[in-house]
């Protein structure tokens, strides 16, 4: 799509195909089970470690299959778009609001990479990330995230690629 075909909004934009996947990703993370059983803490730190956490696993999914690396793209330009809305309702101006979006993306390129190597590695190095990545409520170990989080991976893994860019994900 062109520059002037965005500007002068003649054609739709190819992120918004992807709204159902970003809408279904976005629900995943707040589901209760994650803050009530994984020791995630319910607060707004708690919420975004989920979000990025719940991507990184569906982005390494789409990673796998041709067909989806280029709406993988759009989807995390939905994740990037969602943040800076949700950036600018907090009141974060443009002075800093540059800061803080190279904060969020760094913080998800950590994300995929940490799960990208520990699904490659296994469980112990899967724990070790979510320690390393993730904030967990005192007195909890990373050990029902992790498994909650494979999972999720596992059923992701068994989801078809036109499934899976309608939002639908199993449980």
């Amino acid at each position: 799509m062109s520059f002037l075909s965005r500007l002068l909004g003649t054609q739709p934009d190819p992120k918004e195909a992807l709204r159902p996947l970003w809408r279904r990703t976005v629900e995943i993370a707040r589901e209760a089970q994650w803050y009530r059983d994984c020791g995630v803490p319910d607060t707004v730190d708690g919420r975004f470690d989920m979000i990025t956490a719940v991507l990184a696993v569906i982005l390494l999914r789409m990673e796998q299959d041709d067909l989806l690396k280029a709406p993988s793209v759009r989807l995390t330009e939905l994740f990037v778009d969602d943040m800076d809305g949700q950036l600018r309702e907090q009141g974060i101006g443009d002075p800093t609001l540059g800061k803080q979006m190279g904060k969020i993306v760094s913080s998800m390129g950590g994300r995929l990479g940490a799960f990208r190597s520990a699904f490659a590695s296994g469980r112990t190095e899967l724990e070790a990330a979510i320690t390393r990545n993730l904030t967990l409520v005192d007195g909890h170990t990373p050990d029902a995230l992790a498994q909650r989080i494979e999972r999720l991976r596992d059923c992701l893994a068994h989801t078809e690629a036109p499934a899976l860019l309608q939002g639908i994900i199993g449980r």
